[in-house]
């Protein structure tokens, strides 16, 4: 019983994870109808951004602020631009677009920093007093700095005037341009929240699976597996997701697949959700005329 708690709680931690990708992955698509394919490696770029700072002798809150910050302003720089000038191109031309972003940044990547596996250390010390035998002290602030992520997205974009006109900016355009919202200034702010979420995440998750180019591969397939399950077009339904798809994946990797298989956790839930409720579980159904 022990271990099927512990396998449940590592879960959740592992879902924290999944569930800030898969909420920055819808904040881009309900900007641009289109799913962010570099978001994994925009984070992994990120994570190694905050090793060389570390490297250099930064504290880790200090490396960890800076490292925020700066991909906020990676995420404003390829929107404005890369993204920017692509849209009203063709929908595969902007496919093709995000596609090149994410073989740009990992190759940036692999010739900046190498492709030797690197340590990334934990905020948080191992025996810290928050940590058990059932649960690790990493794992619980993992949870905690994803829940921290969610409450304070949900209050900047529920009670700020800002935060409201993103929301405007990203659903109707149109109507926000006639009440006078800057709504390119307002996407280009969505990326840069989008970058800085996910550098969060790579933060977290580097200290698991080890720094390298290919960290995020992974993740991002998860992620984008929770987006859909809760709904591509919702945030709370991508955070839902995220948690549900992380504890999926290690129950269901620990007692019938096996840890090699844990991949295709992933696989069948696309696949499953695309069949039967393409929508997501707090998705909203697109209903047009004809």
């Amino acid at each position: 019983m022990d271990a099927f708690i512990h396998q449940l709680l590592a879960g959740l931690a592992t879902g924290g994870i999944y569930a800030t990708v898969a909420l920055a992955l819808v904040m881009i698509y309900q900007a641009t109808h289109h799913i962010n394919f570099a978001q994994g490696e925009m984070a992994m770029f990120s994570t190694f951004i905050a090793w060389a700072l570390l490297q250099a002798g930064l504290p880790y809150w200090w490396a960890f602020l800076a490292t925020v910050a700066l991909s906020f302003v990676l995420g404003a720089a390829v929107e404005f631009t890369i993204i920017r000038p692509m849209h009203k191109a063709a929908d595969l031309a902007q496919v093709v677009v995000f596609i090149g972003l994410l073989i740009v940044f990992h190759s940036l990547a692999g010739w900046i920093f190498g492709y030797t596996i690197k340590e990334f250390p934990s905020p948080f010390p191992a025996d810290a007093w928050y940590g058990s035998a059932l649960m690790s002290a990493h794992e619980v602030g993992t949870i905690f700095v994803a829940l921290a992520i969610v409450a304070l997205l949900f209050a900047f974009f529920r009670l700020t005037p800002l935060g409201l006109a993103m929301r405007a900016a990203a659903q109707n355009p149109a109507s926000s341009r006639l009440v006078g919202i800057s709504v390119g200034r307002m996407l280009m702010l969505g990326w840069g929240l989008a970058g800085a979420i996910g550098a969060v995440a790579g933060m977290m998750v580097a200290p698991v699976v080890f720094l390298d180019p290919h960290m995020m591969s992974g993740v991002l397939l998860y992620a984008f597996a929770g987006a859909l399950l809760g709904g591509i077009d919702s945030p709370a339904g991508a955070v839902l997701g995220g948690f549900i798809v992380g504890v999926l994946e290690n129950l269901v990797g620990s007692y019938v697949v096996g840890t090699e298989l844990k991949l295709s956790v992933a696989l069948v839930l696309i696949v499953g959700v695309l069949i039967v409720r393409p929508a997501g579980l707090m998705g909203r159904k697109v209903v047009r005329r004809v």
